[in-house]
């Protein structure tokens, strides 16, 4: 099921259709709708997830996507629909 991912890229907020066949997570979907390359980005943090814990992984993903220029990236919430309601 597609997902709407709302992000800042230089300080403009923007939203995205986002499905986890595509991409691993959103930051990937993210950088790649913005034209940015995380080849290298990607090696380091396979390292890091090799040698340390995922708050490590954390930190690190998060300071290298302020430092490309992204604020807040967020999954827009769920609508909950009663059973045999449909959205309208």
């Amino acid at each position: 099921m597609a997902r709407t991912i709302i992000y800042e890229y230089k300080n403009e907020e923007k939203t995205l259709t986002f499905s986890y066949q595509t991409h691993r997570n959103i930051h990937e979907a993210v950088a790649e709708a913005e034209g940015i390359d995380l080849t290298e980005y990607l090696k380091m943090e396979q390292q890091i997830e090799a040698v340390s814990d995922t708050k490590a992984v954390r930190n690190y993903r998060d300071n290298h996507f302020k430092k490309l220029g992204f604020g807040k990236i967020t999954l827009m919430q769920k609508e909950n629909h009663g059973v045999g309601k449909k959205p309208m």
